[in-house]
């Protein structure tokens, strides 16, 4: 019925490294996440001086 004080700090301990381990795996996606935006806008630019250069070359 008693819980030894070992048992207790082992517990203790198991359930700070399973909190660590899901708060790693959140931050890890947040930041993947806040990265991508980024990304696609400078995707965005990219595609618009494409077309900025194909339009030069039509009126060329």
């Amino acid at each position: 019925m008693f819980i030894n004080s070992g048992d207790m700090i082992y517990q203790f301990f198991i359930m700070i490294v399973l909190v660590g381990i899901f708060y790693a795996v959140y931050y890890v996606v947040r930041a993947r996440a806040a990265k991508q935006p980024s990304k696609s806008g400078n995707m965005e630019q990219k595609l618009d001086r494409i077309i900025e250069l194909l339009e030069k070359d039509k009126k060329e």
